[in-house]
């Protein structure tokens, strides 16, 4: 056998540099479409958010670099003289600090910084990842997520990340620059006196479940030794504590907790609140919940995020960015066990049913009246009566305008309890992250929309179904039932003491409880929604914000029902409790606490220099009215309910009331 020996052909120098440069090309062209790819997806949203901080810190330095009485001087030119704000005023009657004073901040208000992080968190050891100026959210917003979020699982901590709650009054006096939370209440205190040794800030992370905050950070055990510390260093003086919006069921839950015995309770004994506390003044408590929270857990919208999606389409999702923004929001804020504290409570009892609820007389003109008086503006009326008479609140979910109308006896549902699922969806492949729609398939979404409407009891079924695993978490530590037998022993278990259907106030005769909110403003009540076109990685069910009453007095705009309330809380939760439920001696209320509500009717500020206004009702800006202020300086300086005359009603809440019916 021979072998024919081939030579190589020589190289052509000119052909490989050729080929050298064509590959060069290609490599360059891919490099460059993967970081366009990578932009796309890490940094189009952390753009667009850091543009819009960047216009906000920009307002802020302008205002900033005005001469501080430049605002006042331009709106006194325009409006007259401005009153003097409440700790001038009191201080000038002669009040002066007399009760220490506890604040509780509410969901979302509070600070958070990182102790331990993974790798794309280095250098932020202490730096704020809520609150502040919000860099890192979007300096790297995955890497936010990452460490926003909890456990899936156990609704705690996730391996090697630690995020705590900031501690002392600045951990809420603002929640960003030049957007106050506590800020204005802790200088008007201090006016008459009041300093770090008489305030607290109890500041707790707002994410976790109310007892998981003594199980990981002995949060509730800190407010304990705190408020005895206060009183035994002011002479015995019992404190005023002063909750808002989440804060109300977090404290709800510590006066259950003080008194319980150990280790599920703080030891206290049952006379530890009438030994140290006098007043407690809840500020937009959500006290039966808020229909706003069913939303945010179900399609993670309120009104808002859903105009701007019908403004913008695919803007907060994969079409824009390659984020998928709202997905990652769900993921993130369905490991919040906390949210799940503010679903609605009390059933169809406090909420109504398919075809009726106690607050539907509500009308929603938003015609103004000579004397700017927003409250008579929303008043009922024999024609907006009329047209709302097949409207029922009690329909939380409605898939459809047609469907919210429709008398339930003509109404076609079929029970999505036991529908099967499956990941028969379109391809979830490429999604950049998980959430339990995903698990559901079509014929579990079909099974939703095919239920048509839902109250606050099937409401419950339908968190569970779409979202076991939040669900599953949230029954082990909240409850949203009413009670049959508060005497029985399973409401001695933690999960009944933030529903103050399930649980009893202590046994503290001399100790008051106000409910404070504001009224004027129509509040997220029902929804109506609509089935997603189907796609990669959605959320199957958005509000329909094409779903509108058609005229002036009707409460449907852009798929949402509204009630009175402060823009967050309905009325109906707000002062339920204590315009009835506690009211007296009660079942609720054995040892007889006296309650009082006052309210605080909206008027926005008169212009722009006004800032958030001083006689705001919305759920965060009636930290700055001045009335709510002078309110609690009074009974802060020695006051009494009574002192401040009462009651303060402008809403409907007495005769709302008296509508159901409950057992006291």
């Amino acid at each position: 056998m021979s072998y024919i020996r081939r030579r190589k052909a020589p190289a052509n120098p000119v052909r490989n540099e050729e080929e050298k440069e064509k590959e060069k090309k290609v490599k360059a062209r891919t490099i460059k479409g993967e970081k366009i790819r990578k932009w796309s997806c890490m940094d189009g949203c952390c753009w667009f958010i850091g543009m819009i901080c960047s216009i906000w810190w920009f307002l802020l330095f302008l205002y900033n670099a005005m001469p501080a009485s430049f605002p006042q001087y331009v709106t006194e030119a325009i409006t007259g003289p401005l009153p003097d704000p409440p700790g001038v005023k009191l201080s000038k009657e002669g009040l002066t600090a007399e009760h220490p004073v506890v604040f509780v901040p509410g969901i979302v208000t509070g600070g958070l910084e990182l102790w331990e992080g993974r790798q794309c968190a280095d250098g932020l050891f202490r730096k704020r990842l809520w609150g502040g100026t919000f860099g890192e959210l979007y300096k790297r917003p995955l890497c936010w997520v990452e460490h926003m979020s909890l456990d899936n699982e156990t609704g705690l901590d996730r391996p090697g990340i630690r995020v705590r709650p900031v501690s002392g009054l600045v951990a809420a006096d603002y929640f960003a620059p030049g957007y106050f939370v506590w800020a204005v209440l802790i200088a008007n205190l201090a006016r008459i006196g009041y300093e770090e040794k008489n305030m607290y800030m109890a500041a707790y992370d707002w994410r976790i479940s109310f007892q998981n905050t003594e199980v990981r950070d002995r949060s509730l055990s800190r407010i304990k030794s705190n408020i005895e510390l206060m009183v035994a260093t002011n002479g015995g003086k019992k404190v005023v504590v002063i909750p808002h919006s989440m804060g109300v069921l977090y404290f709800l839950h510590f006066m259950k907790w003080v008194e319980a015995p150990a280790p599920m309770g703080g030891g206290g004994g049952s006379d530890w609140c009438a030994k140290h506390i006098k007043a407690v003044m809840n500020i937009g408590g959500p006290f039966l919940g808020v229909p706003k929270s069913v939303a945010g857990l179900f399609s993670i919208e309120a009104r808002d995020i859903a105009v701007a999606r019908t403004f913008a389409p695919g803007f907060l999702e994969k079409d824009v960015f390659g984020l998928q923004t709202l997905q990652h929001l769900m993921r993130m804020t369905r490991t919040w066990d906390s949210t799940m504290s503010m679903i609605p409570k009390g059933g169809d009892t406090i909420w109504g049913s398919l075809d009726w609820s106690p607050d539907v007389s509500y009308n929603c003109s938003v015609k103004k009246r000579k004397n700017n008086d927003t409250h008579n503006a929303f008043q009922n009326d024999k024609e907006s009566l009329g047209l709302m008479k097949n409207i029922s609140y009690g329909r939380l979910i409605s898939f459809g305008k047609d469907i919210a109308e429709l008398h339930s006896s003509k109404l076609e549902r079929l029970d999505f309890r036991g529908a099967l699922k499956g990941r028969n969806l379109a391809n979830t492949s490429n999604c950049d992250v998980w959430t339990e729609y995903h698990d559901m398939g079509v014929e579990g979404i079909k099974a939703v929309t095919d239920y048509k409407a839902y109250t606050a009891d099937s409401v419950l079924d339908l968190l569970h179904f779409v979202a076991p695993k939040m669900m599953k978490r949230g029954d082990a530590h909240f409850s949203y039932g009413i009670a049959d037998d508060l005497d029985d022993e399973k409401y001695k278990h933690y999960k009944y003491w933030s529903n103050p259907l399930e649980t009893t106030l202590p046994n503290a005769p001399d100790m008051e409880i106000y409910s404070m909110y504001g009224v004027g403003i129509p509040t997220e009540r029902a929804y109506v929604y609509k089935l997603t076109p189907q796609s990669e990685c959605y959320i199957p069910f958005q509000i329909d914000t094409s779903a509108n009453g058609g005229n002036e007095y009707s409460c449907l705009r852009d798929g949402v029902y509204s009630s009175d309330g402060d823009e967050t809380v309905p009325v109906l939760s707000a002062g339920f409790m204590c315009a009835k439920g506690w009211r007296g001696r009660t079942r609720f209320n054995p040892s007889g606490i006296r309650t009082f509500i006052r309210e605080y009717d909206h008027a926005p500020p008169a212009n722009l220099l006004e800032g958030r206004g001083t006689q705001s009702g919305a759920h965060v800006d009636i930290l700055g009215n001045f009335a709510l202020l002078e309110d609690i300086i009074r009974v802060a300086a020695g006051a009494s309910g009574e002192d401040l005359g009462g009651d303060r009603v402008h809403s409907e809440i007495f005769k709302w009331s008296e509508k159901i019916i409950l057992d006291l």
